[in-house]
């Protein structure tokens, strides 16, 4: 995982609607990069709601808020529709963006291991440099708790 101070860790990765996302790109920009496991599931989609009834906000205070799954663009297309989600949401189907920012982690669950995305959220700053990370997600309150942070670089 990277360390506070440190350089996001760059990527370009497909997103929903088509397209592409390049962190880098979005410099001078503040991005809020989210991790999470899987799309339309209990818990990611409050996260995600979350973070775009707060949409309006995050954008106001200068920053991007971008989702990152495993899931394909189409499958993000439908979560989208669905919930009529307000963030981006991008497709890091191999994991190699997850491994980069520790993410991917080993996890268990009714006695069985197995390789998962460890919900986790990392805010970077316009320069492109890690301001603060939360491993580890609860989600109530975290949207909340992020754009305060957003608010304060």
């Amino acid at each position: 995982m990277p360390d506070i101070g440190d350089m996001a860790p760059d990527f370009t990765l497909p997103r929903d609607g088509g397209g592409e996302i390049t962190l880098s790109d979005l410099r001078p920009k503040t991005v809020v990069l989210y991790f999470y496991p899987k799309d339309d599931t209990s818990g990611c989609t409050k996260e995600a709601i979350a973070f775009t009834a707060l949409a309006s906000e995050f954008e106001a205070a200068g920053a991007v808020v971008i989702g990152v799954s495993k899931d394909s663009v189409a499958k993000h297309d439908k979560f989208i529709a669905k919930h009529d989600l307000g963030v981006i949401l991008v497709s890091d189907e191999d994991s190699d963006v997850c491994e980069r920012y520790g993410v991917w982690k080993e996890k268990s669950m009714y006695g069985k291991t197995y390789m998962g995305i460890e919900r986790s959220t990392f805010l970077i700053d316009g320069s492109g440099k890690i301001a603060q990370a939360w491993p580890k997600v609860k989600v109530p309150g975290h949207a909340e708790t992020v754009l305060e942070a957003v608010r304060t670089i």
